[in-house]
Order: C-alpha cells, then sequence, then structure tokens
C-alpha cells in the first residue's frame, strides 16, 4: 500500500510539476494572466486527480476484504 501511495504521490508531483512551468493545459483550465501576472488554476486537472484517487482508494479498500 505504501508503495501504490507513493507512486500516486509521485504521479502527482510531476503532473502538477507539468502545469506548473506552463505545460499544456487541459481544456476548461482558469487561467488569468496580466502583464506581470499569471494565475493559473487548474479545476479539471483537481477534478481529474479526484476521480483517480477515489478509485484508486475504492479498489485497495475492495481487495482488502
Amino acid at each position: 500500500m505504501l508503495v501504490a501511495m507513493g507512486l500516486l504521490l509521485a504521479g502527482l508531483g510531476v503532473l502538477l510539476g507539468h502545469v506548473g512551468r506552463g505545460g499544456r493545459l487541459l481544456p476548461g483550465e482558469i487561467v488569468i494572466s496580466k502583464p506581470g501576472f499569471a494565475f493559473v488554476f487548474p479545476i479539471v486537472t483537481s477534478i481529474v486527480l479526484s476521480i483517480l484517487l477515489t478509485l484508486a482508494l475504492w479498489l485497495i479498500a475492495s481487495l482488502r476484504r
């Protein structure tokens, strides 16, 4: 279980690092940019990660039964 959680956290770090460097954003991300300022709120990425983590934890819980 620790290995699975470690892999999930590593994947999350890679994904957030990619978005943070101005990588390709998913459709629906909120981007506000002005001269000298940029704000990116990855709402779609957050929803996708939430669904994936929910499914992963549900699968782990069902396998433990």
